[in-house]
């Protein structure tokens, strides 16, 4: 781990107190690429390599049929006063998804006086981006900014301002690992929050397909267009051929795991060259891109104290699409 202060060390809430790095830096876009095409399968990391902050991406979340975000932000609003009661005041806010998100925006916004800001993130350019634009929102926050992969063990810095540590992870964040990857990753989190620590974790409910359908394959082609952005990225950055024609995009529902699945299916044989590697496609050969488990509350619940919390408290939309979670480290 390696610490960088700024120069002037007589830091006060406004400043980015530090940045706090964990382990080698993360592969970077041609390396996780082209390591995804040499697979066998064939995968590549979405969450990784998809861009969320794209306008395609801010244009699905804008769509009725997806309802994620717009649901998350319902939850906060309507539980605010119930969600600040049961964090406390001058909380250390340890945020695991994205800063600059509005989720986090009006957690911080409805918490007691909260005292800190922890910014956690795989990419530097990308955490103090956010850790720079969280200190210009709430000058009066210790903000702070970890670079680590949140799926391994990191220090958080010290919660000095006297209330409770609340980690945050937004969106369905947790439902894009298998539920084995969830249990070891919330297992560390429990850990690292320490005895009585807080997790606000989103989850996504179990529904019907008809739903799910209309949310990951819209019928404005937003989801199919920035699965699609990966190949494009590719043409232009790692001077790739694909033919975003020769793909088709296409989702899998499984009732009894409660999962949706995305993949680039291949419309015929193939060759594409990347990065001086020639990579062939058979006819019907999937690149798989992203997994999105949805659970049952109690399903949850019990994955979540088979990780060493203890669930307090679950909240609703009005259409019980989506749900929060606050748990309790119980060790």
């Amino acid at each position: 781990m390696t610490d960088h202060f700024p120069d002037d060390t007589s830091s006060r809430p406004g400043d980015i107190v530090a940045l706090h790095e964990h382990g080698p830096p993360p592969a970077d876009f041609a390396a996780l690429f082209i390591s995804g095409m040499e697979r066998r399968p064939k995968s590549l990391v979405g969450s990784m390599l998809l861009d969320r902050r794209s306008p395609a991406f801010h244009r699905l979340c804008a769509l009725p049929e997806y309802y994620l975000q717009r649901a998350e932000l319902e939850i906060l609003r309507d539980q605010a006063v119930a969600i600040a009661r049961l964090v406390g005041p001058a909380a250390q806010l340890v945020d695991f998804g994205r800063g600059s998100s509005a989720q986090t925006s009006l957690l911080l916004s409805v918490l007691d006086r909260p005292w800190g800001y922890v910014a956690v993130d795989r990419d530097r350019d990308r955490l103090l981006d956010d850790a720079r634009l969280m200190q210009q929102r709430y000058p009066r926050l210790w903000v702070e900014a970890v670079r680590a992969d949140p799926r391994i063990g990191f220090d958080l810095p010290p919660n000095a301002g006297g209330g409770r540590r609340l980690g945050y992870l937004p969106g369905n964040a947790i439902g894009t690992f298998a539920p084995p990857e969830a249990l070891a990753m919330l297992s560390l989190w429990a850990r690292e929050l320490g005895r009585r620590g807080l997790l606000l974790v989103g989850v996504d409910l179990r529904k019907s397909v008809l739903i799910l359908e209309a949310a990951y394959d819209d019928p404005h082609g937003l989801n199919r267009s920035l699965i699609l952005d990966m190949l494009r990225r590719a043409n232009r950055e790692l001077g790739a051929d694909f033919d975003e024609r020769m793909f088709e995009y296409r989702v899998r529902f499984d009732k009894d795991s409660g999962r949706v699945r995305n993949d680039l299916v291949s419309l015929g044989s193939q060759e594409v060259h990347v990065g001086g590697r020639r990579i062939a496609f058979d006819p019907g050969e999937a690149i798989h891109v992203e997994e999105s488990w949805k659970y049952s509350v109690e399903d949850f619940q019990a994955l979540a104290r088979g990780a060493g919390f203890r669930p307090l408290q679950a909240w609703f939309d009005a259409k019980r699409l989506f749900s929060l979670h606050l748990l309790e480290a119980a060790t």
